[in-house]
């Protein structure tokens, strides 16, 4: 299991398990807030509490920050996929570095192509120092 919160620790999310990887997106939104990002669904592997502000994208895609401290803390589907589950992302950087130091990096071309990209070996604690 691993933990996060935003700086004040008014929003908090834990992420039953272990990611198999770190999603760096160079999409217009995700380049400027510097997250990476695992996945799961709401209410499955990723629970999440406090309350939030939300930056609608579009009709797809909601980003989730903290309204005190303004941190970046997950983003989530705005749609039900067809099992009536939510697809919900945590921002890693949100939890203690020793936790994610060895998730590797996988990276999403959000920008042009919107494909994953291959992995260059880099994990969590390689963005970090």
């Amino acid at each position: 299991m691993i933990q996060g919160s935003c700086h004040c620790g008014a929003v908090r999310w834990q992420f039953d398990g272990h990611p198999d990887g770190a999603t760096a997106c160079n999409c217009t939104v995700c380049r400027r807030y510097g997250v990476l990002w695992a996945y799961d669904y709401e209410g499955e592997g990723i629970t999440v509490s406090g309350a939030t502000r939300p930056y609608m994208r579009g009709e797809e895609i909601e980003f989730h920050f903290c309204p005190v401290c303004g941190c970046v803390a997950y983003w989530r589907a705005r749609q039900m996929d067809a099992p009536g589950r939510r697809r919900i992302a945590v921002n890693l950087r949100l939890s203690e570095p020793d936790a994610v130091a060895n998730i590797p990096i996988d990276h999403f071309d959000g920008l042009n192509t919107f494909t994953d990209l291959p992995r260059d070996g880099r994990c969590v604690a390689d963005y970090w120092s």
